[in-house]
């Protein structure tokens, strides 16, 4: 399995365009493209932040008069799972087609259940959508109901529940498709959050998962041995950009959850792949890659990259 984060898909500096993306995509479809040529078989999870943002201002940006309805969080992360499987299930499907291997992809839209008791649900911390000033935010908080923080000196913003991932409803039908040799796109996003109110009966709920865990979670429900979670770097790094920095070819479970607890790896960005690299692990997961999307095949042969393995 390989999950991708959203960012990948709009690099430092660029606007986010479709054209941006598309680019982008390709890149990572060609190394995709070239494991499954190799013998691979691959299940793609992917990352929304940028995309759903976009997705939310587009729906503020409406007036109230307007005939067209503002979207639910619910409702982007769905637009985003159908917009990004499209950009990167295109790309693919162009790069396994010069390899020899037409129209093998398939998109799940996912949706993945969390539990209505879930103490994030009492402690809203993922911030979502756009920057607002003081006044425009505490009225959409009182109007909304929406909770709001300031952050980091940049504006207001709106901030929801992150639960944990209980399960994955469509998890038969990703299983028939891996089992059928398709490349599978699924949780993207982290997945349409959802609470089970009756056994097999589903509601949305305004929530995030986080992509790293829905993904190791997928990955164990589907007993992979492999989980790739890409990042910006091609190794990890303790001490980073300290002057006793030192880059990271192996580490054990232990060796990863000490680094962890002591604060090696900041939440924002390297802290929820090691969280979720652990959590893969202690489910019965063999390894874990964590690499760029450029270097997944130099990282598969032993190159590069950082691979986090079970205590022995």
């Amino acid at each position: 399995m390989i999950a991708i984060g959203g960012n990948a898909l709009i690099l430092d500096g660029q606007r986010g365009t479709i054209a941006e993306q598309r680019e982008n995509a390709r890149e990572t479809a060609r190394h995709i493209a070239d494991l499954v040529a190799a013998g691979w078989g691959i299940v793609v999870t992917h990352g929304n932040g940028p995309q759903v943002g976009f997705i939310l201002l587009r729906s503020e940006l409406v007036p109230e008069d307007a005939p067209v309805p503002k979207l639910s969080l619910e409702m982007s992360v769905a637009d985003s799972q159908g917009g990004i499987g499209h950009i990167l299930g295109e790309a693919l499907l162009n790069e396994l087609a010069e390899r020899g291997f037409p129209d093998r992809v398939a998109c799940v839209l996912t949706h993945v259940v969390v539990d209505p008791a879930d103490p994030a649900f009492a402690r809203p911390t993922k911030p979502i959508g756009p920057f607002y000033a003081r006044g425009e935010a505490e009225a959409k908080a009182v109007r909304d109901g929406w909770t709001i923080i300031e952050d980091s000196g940049r504006g207001y913003r709106r901030v929801v529940a992150s639960p944990e991932p209980v399960r994955i409803v469509e998890l038969a039908q990703i299983r028939l498709l891996v089992e059928a040799g398709y490349v599978v796109l699924a949780v993207g996003g982290g997945g349409i959050a959802v609470v089970e109110f009756a056994p097999g009966q589903y509601r949305g709920v305004e929530a995030v998962i986080d992509k790293d865990r829905a993904s190791a979670l997928l990955a164990t429900s589907l007993e992979v041995p492999l989980l790739i979670l890409s990042t910006g770097v091609e190794r990890v790094a303790v001490q980073f950009r300290q002057p006793n920095e030192r880059w990271v070819d192996r580490m054990t479970r232990s060796e990863a959850a000490a680094c962890h607890a002591a604060g090696e790896f900041p939440k924002g960005s390297m802290g929820p792949k090691v969280e979720a690299a652990i959590r893969f692990l202690d489910r019965g997961g063999k390894e874990v890659l964590i690499t760029t999307p450029a270097a997944l095949g130099r990282a598969i042969e032993g190159k590069t990259g950082t691979r986090i393995v079970p205590d022995r």
